[in-house]
């Protein structure tokens, strides 16, 4: 007994998240299955990890931006300002692709306590309005009430200012996020006791119809990012390159997608991006900034998730949504999904962002989050590989497009 506990510790301290997850997964259906009474006690599990996300989701969100923007090279923007544009159009492309699937195919997910738990916006003069109040809150009223559009405005202020700032300063900021970061591994490595009191209290409350939803908004996610890899993104290397842009595709989504559907990580992928910009003869000054840099700021599958999961939460609780709303939800989520990575789970803690654009109290919003942890085997894998082969695409198409750019000049 005393050598057991110290083993099931180094466990999840040290396994594989995926495995445990997909366990915690199983097991959590087998017990709300078979003992549906003892499965709704679990649920203080999830309602414990779900605590833990609200604690630590604002202070991230608030260094997490603010050493980003800090830190930026203020050099490189104009080596790299056609990727940078490619990068930013097809984030927004992927947010109004994820926004127009959430239309034709409303999904809801299993919540609880969702009584009173939105104070509907009136329109989008209303959320316009309520945005402007939020912007200029308190920055300490803002991090104490999870008043994300306030912690993001502070944030890139902060950002801002601290960018002429020496670079012992900004070592200093690297360093708090880097902390924090920290910190956000440690909540996220509970996930598996999280995602098994969930699920057994989803399926002890409301049977295997509540993972049912879950299911079909895992295909409406898969969906659009296969979409977005297959149609969006050819269209736009095509518009760059006037090229067939399919060969380039699918080499970048065979030689640069598959790996990080696995290591479900875009920086790990960097090396990976990199061999592959040399193997295509492109410009080393171009993508020794542009794949680093895509690392950080392309995310078109993070703001697809990020939109997804936010329809799906506003439809849960029968929140009204106008296009003039859907549309600045695109635009919220591709600012947030530029601060979504580094951190594992990155684009699921900056859904509260989003649902405040439509009143949804942060208490439902990390229900929603916790919902992304469960399905997140598959959409965290789905999401990373098509930002990642994304750099590459659009890194090549860049480099076409300035090389051809230069022909008919000279």
């Amino acid at each position: 007994m005393k050598r057991t506990l110290p083993f099931l510790l180094s466990l999840v301290r040290q396994g594989s998240l995926v495995k445990q997850i997909i366990v915690a997964l199983v097991l959590g259906i087998a017990v709300g299955v078979l003992w549906p009474s003892g499965a709704a006690s679990l649920e203080v599990l999830g309602s414990f990890f779900v605590s833990a996300l609200k604690a630590v989701a604002p202070v991230l969100v608030f260094v997490l931006v603010a050493a980003s923007i800090a830190n930026q090279d203020t050099g490189s923007g104009g080596k790299i300002k056609s990727v940078l544009f490619l990068y930013i159009l097809g984030t927004f492309s992927a947010a109004l692709v994820a926004v127009i699937a959430s239309f034709m195919f409303p999904t809801s997910i299993a919540l609880v306590e969702v009584k009173d738990a939105v104070t509907a916006p009136g329109g989008i003069a209303e959320v316009i309005r309520n945005l402007i109040f939020n912007l200029v809150d308190n920055p300490v009223k803002a991090l104490a009430n999870a008043n994300y559009i306030g912690i993001l405005a502070w944030a890139v202020s902060l950002g801002i200012a601290l960018r002429h700032s020496s670079d012992e300063t900004k070592k200093i900021v690297s360093d708090l996020c880097n902390g924090v970061e920290y910190i956000v591994r440690l909540v996220i490595r509970l996930a598996p006791i999280g995602v098994f009191g969930l699920v057994a209290g989803v399926i002890a409350s409301t049977g295997l119809e509540g993972m049912l939803s879950y299911v079909k908004l895992l295909v409406v996610l898969i969906g659009c990012m296969i979409f977005i890899a297959l149609v969006v993104n050819p269209l736009l290397v095509w518009f760059y390159t006037r090229k067939n842009p399919f060969p380039l595709v699918w080499m970048c989504l065979r030689e640069s997608g598959v790996t990080a559907f696995f290591t479900r990580s875009s920086a790990a992928n960097i090396p990976v991006n990199m061999n592959l910009c040399r193997k295509l003869n492109l410009d080393e000054n171009v993508y020794a900034i542009s794949i680093p840099v895509g690392a950080t700021i392309n995310m078109a599958g993070a703001a697809v998730t990020i939109t997804v999961l936010t329809l799906a939460a506003a439809t849960t609780l029968n929140v009204h949504v106008d296009i003039g709303t859907a549309l600045l939800l695109s635009l919220v989520a591709t600012v947030c999904a530029c601060g979504a990575s580094g951190v594992p789970g990155g684009s699921l803690l900056l859904i509260p962002l989003a649902c405040g654009l439509f009143g949804i109290e942060q208490n439902v919003a990390m229900q929603v989050v916790a919902v992304g942890f469960v399905i997140g085997v598959l959409q965290d894998s789905a999401e990373t590989a098509l930002n990642s082969s994304t750099d590459v695409l659009f890194t090549a198409a860049a480099c076409e497009y300035n090389q051809r750019k230069e022909a008919s000049a000279h």
